[in-house]
């Protein structure tokens, strides 16, 4: 099916060109979001009749889209979810969440300009595309984590890795504190039973044998 551009298209050719797509993607795509016309006699000469004003738009939108792009490029947004000790999360992360987070934060983004390459199924700070205009991309990150506090943690450049190892150490370190004061407990109280002259079951061990 042949069909006339009515602004570039990723892959496929540029305003004005007359491109040759399969039926169903003309259908469902193309035409309906109006990023083209069937290449009919007609469709053809409206369009170069309206090239100049088309253009003209094109360039103005284009230019909207650069001014939003230096704004919105390269920001962090967060995006709060539950997740196992491995970093799964319980689900994913979808291009309407990326719109969402983005918006919340005062940018204007529709979830059908959020391009993921594969779905957010994993805690960490992951890089997506925001298609602005046909000609203008902004990329921003969305940090997934599992509070504030960890978003600020993976912000800074720790892994979940990382902060697993880091708790599993503090672990460590309170269990090994904890026995040592049991220990000193321990240390005192034969300390107080020597000075008052009650022998210790070390001392009654050793006797006996």
């Amino acid at each position: 099916m042949k069909v006339i551009l009515l602004e570039r298209v990723a892959k496929l050719g540029q305003m004005g060109d007359v491109v040759d797509v399969k039926p169903g993607f003309a259908r469902n795509f193309l035409l309906p979001q109006k990023k083209g016309l069937t290449a009919s006699a007609a469709n053809v000469a409206s369009f170069e009749a309206r090239k100049v004003q088309l253009e003209a738009q094109n360039l103005e939108s284009k230019a909207e889209a650069e001014a939003m792009a230096v704004k919105l490029d390269g920001q962090k947004f967060v995006v709060i979810r539950s997740a196992s000790d491995a970093g799964a999360l319980y689900g994913s992360v979808t291009t309407r969440d990326a719109a969402e987070a983005a918006t919340a934060e005062g940018f204007t983004v529709d979830r059908k300009q959020v391009v993921l390459i594969a779905p957010i199924k994993y805690l960490g700070i992951h890089n997506v595309s925001v298609v602005l205009h046909p000609e203008v991309t902004a990329t921003i990150a969305m940090n997934v984590a599992r509070s504030a506090e960890e978003a600020e943690l993976q912000a800074a450049g720790k892994s979940i890795q990382e902060l697993a190892a880091e708790e599993e150490a503090e672990a460590e370190f309170e269990i090994s504190e904890l026995f040592e004061d049991i220990g000193a407990a321990a240390s005192d109280d034969d300390d107080l039973a020597e000075s008052a002259g009650i022998p210790n079951a070390s001392e009654d061990d050793a006797e006996e044998a």
